[in-house]
């Protein structure tokens, strides 16, 4: 899907496939075609066509899938092909989750392996020399997000040195890429609750050394939600620093408003889940000190649980379209209010958004019966996002 802002940049929105579980080419290749048609043909009945006739995926690479298909240019050129059959349209990628995302049990391990293990700079280079090959022939750029460095701990001098050192090699592969194939590629580290990167200062602080022709920043929204944090003080701290939003991923947090009351409480056990980490924040009276737990079922009934005495934020992705049964809501608000942000103004702040709600296999209430359903609640996300971004003025393409 494709938006022209007001300033005449090219909007790129799309759907990330990081919730399907496909690990191996041919699983993805398969998923990704099927389920972008179906995608397709759910938004054409829910907006009248409007949306336009591409529909765009922001496409996971498992390591494996991405070394494989890095080392196999006809392959990819193949894929390019089918998608494009299919109404399928790819200029971004998502390299955060190494392998095995929608795996039993995810947890910490998608925080591995860190920017300090030449792994991960093996792999996102993989991961952008595919997307150079698949990317249509009209997009400008290519974009990949990266994970925020690795968990906050162990982190220690030593390692915030070599984890320099693997991005400055990340911006010398591609640089090169694009010398070589003619096709730009970027990469931006997303902030996220518990991360060496967790909010927008750290971002600052931990990528003051990178090259900001190739390295910026991935601004999930959720995450930004989470921190209590908003669009507009991110963008003027990440502007003093000289550095760009490569891609943003609207994502909505789970918010409840009194985590103390007996009903809440109720609801939040039902999102307390064992796949993925949810982390939970609080923000305690007097501004930007914020106090959180790593885990959901550690700020419920851990040992030390979190504070009630004022609303949490849950590192939870939660459809950006629908509501949660009250008491509970969502972060829409905060999520309303960071597009129009990004978007809203006389110049475009970033081109590429990715919709990334990863997490339907494990809302409260059971996973979508079949692709059909699936489709049908990922296409009413990428409407209502659409719809907002019309909203703020931009025209579909």
């Amino acid at each position: 899907m494709r938006l022209r802002h007001p300033d005449g940049t090219v909007v790129h929105l799309g759907y990330g496939t990081n919730v399907l579980p496909a690990e191996d080419v041919d699983g993805l290749v398969r998923q990704a075609t099927s389920m972008g048609g179906l995608i397709r043909r759910a938004l054409t009945e829910r907006t009248g066509g409007t949306t336009g006739d591409r529909v765009g995926l922001g496409l996971w690479l498992p390591a494996a899938a991405a070394h494989r298909l890095a080392a196999d240019p006809d392959s990819v050129r193949r894929i390019r092909g089918r998608l494009a059959d299919h109404g399928v349209e790819v200029v971004t990628v998502n390299a955060f989750p190494y392998a095995d995302f929608q795996g039993s049990v995810v947890k910490h391990a998608v925080y591995l392996p860190r920017w300090t293990d030449r792994d991960r700079l093996d792999y996102t280079l993989a991961a952008a020399r595919v997307l150079a090959g698949l990317l249509p022939d009209d997009a400008d750029h290519g974009s990949i997000s990266s994970l925020p460095l690795g968990w906050r701990t162990p982190w220690s001098p030593t390692d915030q040195s070599v984890a320099e050192t693997h991005l400055a090699e990340l911006a010398a592969g591609l640089a090169a890429l694009e010398s070589r194939t003619g096709r730009r590629v970027v990469v931006g580290i997303e902030p996220e609750p518990g991360c060496v990167v967790e909010t927008i200062e750290d971002a600052v602080d931990r990528l003051a050394r990178v090259d900001r022709e190739w390295v910026g920043v991935c601004l999930d929204l959720c995450h930004l939600s989470v921190g209590f944090d908003d669009a507009v003080r991110a963008l003027g701290l990440l502007d003093e620093a000289g550095l760009r939003v490569v891609k943003a991923q609207p994502a909505s947090a789970l918010v409840v408003d009194d985590p103390g009351h007996p009903e809440a409480r109720r609801a939040l056990t039902s999102y307390a889940e064992d796949r993925f980490l949810h982390q939970v924040r609080q923000e305690l009276p007097g501004g930007r000190d914020i106090a959180g737990r790593d885990d959901l079922p550690e700020a419920l009934d851990g040992p030390e649980p979190l504070a009630t005495d004022s609303a949490w934020r849950v590192h939870f992705h939660v459809p950006v379209h629908a509501d949660p049964a009250p008491p509970l809501r969502t972060g829409r608000e905060d999520l309303r209010a960071s597009l129009a942000a990004l978007l809203g103004g006389p110049t475009a702040r970033v081109d590429h958004l990715e919709v990334e709600t990863y997490t339907w296999s494990v809302l409260p209430g059971g996973a979508p019966a079949d692709e059909d359903a699936l489709a049908d609640g990922l296409a009413a996300e990428l409407a209502w996002v659409h719809a907002e971004l019309v909203d703020l003025g931009l025209v579909p393409l």
